[in-house]
């Protein structure tokens, strides 16, 4: 065999398509991740907004014996504020204060939604949040336009010491760490960067012990994809790969939350635009990088009245065997955080063995 066609031979061996396919997870293994993830009792909204309020992108987390919920309220179409909630049970909840609230001035003045950070990510885990610094960690997409989800939008850092308290957090004064103008930027995310998660990886899969998963908007035709940043400080991000890492080529696909569950990475997330209404869905990854979309039944879809036509955005954990899976509903005029579960709660099912 000549040279050239030994060169030929080794490009194809080693091709990005044969990386991917190589990459790919088992039908089995996507089946398997279903049935842990489903959750087809809907219990319903938990929290009333009130008047020219919304309420959305819950998260979900514990600390110090309480459950609490960290989520976004749009009131009287001026913009996101970030909120906390608590609850004793995970399905009773009450709103106890701003984290992240408006300002008077500066590039995140009217919008500011929080995603919580470094929660435990294992399945049926603690759920209990670690600390970077001393610190208590939370990523939050900004912006200095009024009205819902205003162009353009940033994403900053902010961090406080008690994540249990009502009270503000304290935005980085590097703020903005990442933005749709940066150098680094993607085709993919030009013109607005949305939900962001992150999370510690003590294995540093992608060379950092800090992992961003984030879902932005391109130029041009509404299109969001999902893309990663990592870090080596929770204050320094650096874009990593080429590209998205999960693109349904139009509609949105947003709000990743990250899930370790045995040697698999799960990914949530949610879609619109490409199917019907909006719904939750889920991909896996044995690497970070590349991910097998689940191609079944939805995790989550509007069935409801209060889920019609918005049953999105989700948040997912396992607790004294039980799935939780919380998400924002929209039906009617009403945008709220409604619960699904894998366990009828209503009728006392009986639980399975975690």
């Amino acid at each position: 065999m000549n040279r050239i066609a030994s060169t030929l031979l080794l490009c194809v061996a080693i091709s990005p398509l044969s990386l991917a396919e190589e990459a790919a997870i088992p039908d089995d293994t996507m089946q398997e991740v279903y049935e842990k993830l489903k959750t087809p009792y809907k219990y319903g909204p938990l929290l009333t907004p009130g008047e020219d309020e919304y309420y959305d992108c819950p998260n979900v987390f514990r600390h110090n014996d309480r459950w609490l919920m960290v989520l976004a309220r749009f009131k009287d179409k001026v913009g996101y504020e970030t909120i906390l909630a608590e609850s004793d049970n995970l399905v009773d909840w009450k709103i106890t204060g701003t984290l992240l609230g408006f300002r008077e001035q500066g590039w995140d003045q009217w919008q500011a939604d929080g995603s919580i950070a470094l929660m435990d990510p294992e399945w049926g885990g603690s759920y209990m949040l670690q600390q970077h610094d001393g610190k208590y960690w939370m990523s939050y997409f900004g912006g200095h336009k009024k009205g819902y989800e205003t162009d353009p939008l940033s994403i900053g850092m902010a961090w406080t010491t008690t994540p249990d308290e009502p009270q503000q957090w304290t935005r980085l004064a590097q703020n903005p760490v990442m933005t749709p103008d940066d150098t680094d930027a993607r085709d993919f995310e030009k013109k607005t960067l949305y939900k962001s998660h992150i999370f510690h990886d003590p294995d540093q899969t992608l060379g950092a012990p800090f992992v961003m998963f984030y879902n932005a908007k391109q130029q041009g035709d509404w299109i969001e994809r999902i893309g990663i940043a990592v870090s080596d400080d929770m204050r320094k991000w650096r874009r990593h790969g080429d590209g998205p890492v999960i693109d349904n080529f139009k509609g949105i696909s947003g709000d990743p939350q990250i899930i370790r569950m045995g040697d698999l990475w799960v990914m949530a997330y949610f879609g619109a635009g490409w199917k019907n209404g909006a719904f939750d869905t889920f991909a896996v990854s044995r690497d970070l990088e590349h991910w097998t979309k689940w191609e079944g039944k939805d995790l989550l879809e509007p069935s409801e009245p209060w889920d019609t036509p918005f049953a999105h955005k989700p948040w997912i954990i396992k607790h004294d065997g039980v799935v939780y899976h919380f998400y924002c509903s929209v039906g009617g005029k009403v945008r709220t955080i409604a619960l699904a579960t894998s366990h009828d709660l209503r009728k006392g099912e009986s639980k399975d063995t975690p």
